[in-house]
């Protein structure tokens, strides 16, 4: 099938906008941010609102659907990111601290050479050479230090190390190690068990790079989920077992490991603000069970 879908001009997409059925009450304002956001990046948003037109498989928009409603859709998926994505930096960090800290603790500061330490000897390759590189091309004032005053070996020590490793690659570090005690001594740091820090870890990677991206995250269906945990007990009861590839399962995670890291967090509470300030963002497509804000998680 080729494609022979015409450029559309400002205009031209309001006027489209307009004969489906949208309301646009401010047409300089929705010039304004079809030029500066797109048409095309907007269409995640007013696609809830869309209905199929019986006469010729048009979409049409529900009946009194407003430009404005998009944007207000669009607005909270962008601080709904932003918040996310300042919880996920916190998290990254304590985990890059706690993996540091028991393996120099346990195998000494260059202990993370050990290949016996780690259950595949290709995956660990592949996982040193990433790593390798990316301190190589690190310019960070303690790399280039190290560089200078040592040649062996080449590279730093872990507390070092863990400041430039990403966390896509901590998640392969960590459940490449060998031993299930070292797996369990860190994940114990946050109450959970190893299997379910690893996959926490691996899936806040996806969705911190779908932040960092400017992607869509609120009625995000996702393809990399996490195990969800049997325990502590509070965190169990907030898991939504009938939703497990939407994003609240992923809030509810968020705002635990926020607690243990930092108790006097209020980012729970800022988040159920959010949902507050925006009815429009149906909370079910979100995966959000109706009682919700009464779950032990969440008060």
């Amino acid at each position: 099938m080729k494609f022979e879908k015409p450029s559309l001009s400002i205009a031209d997409q309001i006027a489209l906008l307009t004969r489906r059925g949208m309301v646009v009450p401010d047409v300089a304002k929705a010039e304004h941010y079809l030029r500066h956001v797109s048409y095309y990046r907007l269409r995640a948003y007013w696609l809830p609102f869309e209905q199929e037109s019986p006469v010729n498989g048009d979409h049409l928009f529900a009946s009194g659907t407003t430009f404005d409603d998009v944007l207000a859709l669009y607005v909270f998926d962008r601080r709904l990111r932003l918040l996310v994505m300042d919880a996920i930096e916190r998290i990254e960090v304590s985990l890059r601290g706690s993996w540091a800290h028991h393996l120099a603790m346990k195998y000494g500061p260059h202990g993370y050479f050990r290949s016996d330490l780690y259950d595949d000897p290709e995956h660990y390759a592949r996982a040193l050479a990433s790593l390798s590189g990316e301190i190589d091309r690190s310019r960070d004032t303690f790399i280039e230090h190290y560089r200078r005053k040592y040649d062996d070996p080449h590279m730093p020590p872990i507390w070092m190390t863990a400041e430039v490793i990403s966390l896509g690659q901590l998640s392969k570090w960590l459940s490449g190690l060998k031993q299930r005690a070292d797996r369990q001594a860190i994940a114990k740091i946050y109450g959970l068990d190893e299997k379910v820090l690893v996959s926490i870890a691996h899936h806040l990677a996806h969705v911190r790079n779908i932040c960092a991206h400017h992607g869509r995250l609120w009625n995000k269906q996702f393809t990399v989920t996490m195990k969800l945990p049997a325990s502590p007990s509070a965190l169990k009861l907030a898991m939504n077992q009938a939703t497990p590839r939407k994003l609240y399962n992923t809030l509810a995670t968020v705002g635990y490991l926020l607690w243990i890291i930092a108790p006097r967090t209020t980012w729970r509470k800022h988040l159920a603000e959010l949902m507050s300030e925006f009815p429009l963002a149906d909370s079910t497509a979100m995966g959000f069970p109706s009682n919700w804000r009464d779950l032990p998680a969440w008060r």
